[in-house]
């Protein structure tokens, strides 16, 4: 979602100028001896200060950031503001006295600088209140895209993590087992169980570590080669020191589930997935062999969790592909990030 950049209209800022200028004007009308072409020249001065003021202090806001939210006012800006502002006064009064020779300078540019401190003083104050206005509601923006987007990744999330299709397989995989007296059937009982009572309590974390992911994932691949024997390959080779890290729950799981979903899994030719760690990533990478006839796909599956790495994370995940390997490569999220 593209942010609406912050602006004012130019016919505030000209239409404040011209009524600026003309109430400068004011005094000068008021006086005994009231001279018009001194009063022009007056309102002219003001008008032109708060033109320059008005866009200088619109082209000096800095974008939209969260870091610009949690600095608020900002004291360094309004100094640089006044210093513009009385050296464009200073070359403003300057003309004035070129065209008023018969004033005394001093006392007239004393008052002028005085008078230009004082507007700028305005503008910046009304602009500060603008901008923050304006920032409170893209943060409000940013956190109802936010809420959005978790919403429909937990809801993708829930549906892959209760597959129908996959819990009827797994169904069916124990009853052949048990009629059959294999002797892994109480072991693949306790897999399952396993991994459903995962899911009932990562279901609601945003982040956990990449050890508790690993167990999740074997418990998975587990109840696979149930199905697939050795229709299977998966590796794992993971620096130890990466275990400690964080990531989206489910994700190793639906990545695999991805690989299964669209490649040919048989004991002719088995599927190979390799799981390794690789400079400040998490690498997901199987060899492709695709099925005749694909099944169809959403894209949820990837779009989900690249959206949720962008979330915690600010960067995307990698996705590479050829004509032998499809790769996955996840950023690491370190536990500062997690905090």
């Amino acid at each position: 979602m593209s942010k609406e950049p912050f602006k004012i209209s130019n016919k505030i800022i000209w239409l404040s100028s011209f009524l600026l200028g003309v109430l400068m004007s004011v005094p000068k009308i008021a006086e005994h001896r009231f001279n018009l072409y001194e009063a022009l020249v007056d309102s002219s001065v003001t008008f032109l200060f708060a033109i320059f003021i008005w866009y200088y202090n619109i082209l000096t806001i800095p974008a939209y950031s969260s870091q610009d939210v949690a600095s608020g006012f900002s004291i360094i800006r309004l100094v640089k503001s006044l210093f513009f502002g009385m050296t464009v006064m200073f070359l403003l009064a300057w003309v004035q006295q070129l065209l008023l020779a018969y004033l005394d300078f001093g006392p007239v540019m004393l008052m002028i600088e005085v008078r230009g401190i004082l507007v700028n003083l305005a503008f910046y104050m009304f602009l500060h209140l603008l901008y923050q206005s304006y920032q409170n509601q893209q943060v409000g923006i940013e956190l109802e895209r936010v809420k959005t987007d978790n919403l429909g990744a937990q809801y993708e999330l829930l549906k892959q993590q209760v597959n129908p299709h996959f819990l009827f397989n797994s169904l069916n995989t124990l009853k052949y087992m048990v009629e059959s007296n294999d002797a892994h059937a109480v072991d693949f009982i306790l897999k399952l169980s396993d991994f459903y009572r995962f899911t009932l309590e990562s279901r609601k974390l945003d982040l956990i570590r990449l050890s508790k992911e690993l167990e999740i994932l074997n418990a998975y691949v587990f109840l696979l080669k149930a199905r697939f024997e050795d229709g299977i390959d998966l590796s794992i080779i993971i620096d130890q020191d990466h275990y400690q890290s964080f990531l989206p729950p489910f994700t190793l799981q639906l990545l695999v589930e991805n690989c299964i979903k669209h490649n040919i899994v048989s004991l002719d030719r088995p599927l190979q997935i390799r799981l390794y760690s690789e400079k400040d990533f998490i690498v997901v990478e199987n060899r492709v062999q695709l099925k005749r006839t694909p099944e169809s796909s959403t894209g949820m599956g990837l779009e989900n969790i690249n959206q949720r790495y962008i979330h915690f994370l600010d960067k995307k995940i990698e996705i590479q592909t050829s004509e032998t390997l499809f790769t996955v490569k996840l950023p690491i999220i370190h536990g500062n990030h997690h905090h």
